[in-house]
């Protein structure tokens, strides 16, 4: 009874505030498909930290919609030229109970991979819409990401936090920092993107880089960081920044500098997922949906949704369809929905 009022009391947190995580599964409290800071493991973790986490008011997958009224919503997609014709409309392609879809990226053959918090497999959803399990066994799972050689990551959120490699083969990139596990920084473990040089960078209540021998660096100042974006040429980073986007030059090692303001978001609510087309416009959700800002920074227009989103990637046959997945905490569901663009999604790495 006590652990059902507890799940109870913080799933109500998250649909009005935002702030706390998406409770585990009922009766679940370590293990598998528990975020690290609801684990009850955590704390003796914490004890034996060199560096203790910053006081945090709540950790997990980012805002997003959190705050968003349970249940579809009016929606009308005006024209943005090149990007989305005016009157398009989107269509449920799938949906799941829990907290069992979220960092999606496109597959080879137009489909997509979906991480699933809950049930901590990765699911495959082909192009005609039929699921099936692509891989079990990951800590939580959260955001993928996969390099231009093909090398498929995922961010896994349970207690020891780590950024995994899935394919090619199963091995552990990185899970400590500066000789602590990563639970020491404190913040969730959101989302990734990964570079040609077997590196990737993730998000955790700021911005780090993984390297491919797994030393991990912090870089920023002043970030309320979740979404992530690497340029397809990998010379520049972007990262939501609450209502903005911060941006990154990228060094030849993967270091950052020249931090600064790219965009502000325009549309309302703070940045979450994000991706980006092949005439490199970077689309980020946030709970009214999908705001599209230009290569330059410049802000160019919102594609609503039914629901608030948390992710979003392009795929399809042709690239030409936009995916995102759309959460109500009220209900505990996730939807996978998709909508026809006018605009192309990369043929490689999208994210």
């Amino acid at each position: 009874m006590k652990s059902e009022l507890i799940t109870i009391v913080l799933g109500v947190l998250v649909a009005t505030t935002g702030l706390c995580q998406i409770p585990p599964p009922a009766g679940l409290r370590s293990g598998p498909g528990v975020q690290a800071a609801m684990d009850e493991r955590e704390p003796e973790v914490l004890k034996a930290c060199k560096t203790p986490p910053p006081a945090r008011g709540g950790r997990g997958r980012g805002p997003g919609p959190a705050g968003s009224a349970p249940g579809p919503r009016e929606y009308n997609v005006t024209e943005i030229p090149g990007i989305v014709a005016a009157g398009q409309q989107w269509k449920e392609i799938w949906q799941v109970d829990g907290n069992n879809a979220d960092g999606i990226i496109a597959t080879s053959d137009g489909g997509i991979l979906i991480a699933q918090n809950d049930k901590s497999d990765v699911v495959k959803l082909d192009k005609n819409g039929m699921a099936s399990v692509a891989y079990t066994g990951t800590n939580t799972g959260g955001s993928l990401a996969m390099n231009s050689k093909g090398t498929l990551f995922i961010a896994n959120r349970g207690l020891n936090p780590s950024i995994g490699e899935l394919a090619p083969r199963r091995k552990v990139l990185a899970n400590r920092y500066n000789d602590d596990p990563l639970d020491c920084i404190g913040g969730a473990l959101n989302d990734i993107a990964a570079d040609s040089k077997g590196g990737v960078y993730f998000t955790m209540g700021g911005l780090f880089y993984a390297d491919s021998k797994g030393t991990v660096t912090r870089y920023g100042e002043n970030l309320t960081t979740n979404g992530i974006i690497l340029s397809a040429d990998e010379k520049h980073l972007y990262v939501t920044n609450g209502t903005t986007l911060a941006g990154f030059d990228v060094q030849k090692d993967g270091a950052l500098t020249n931090q600064r303001e790219f965009a502000r978001l325009e549309g309302g609510g703070n940045g979450d997922g994000s991706t980006f087309d092949t005439a490199g416009r970077m689309y980020v959700t946030t709970n009214p949906g999908v705001q599209v800002i230009g290569a330059d920074g410049k802000y160019l227009g919102l594609i609503p949704t039914p629901r608030g989103i948390i992710s979003v990637a392009f795929s399809g046959p042709d690239r030409k369809t936009l995916y995102a997945v759309a959460r109500d905490n009220a209900q505990n569901k996730d939807w996978i929905i998709a909508i026809q663009m006018t605009a192309q999604g990369p043929k490689g790495r999208g994210k």
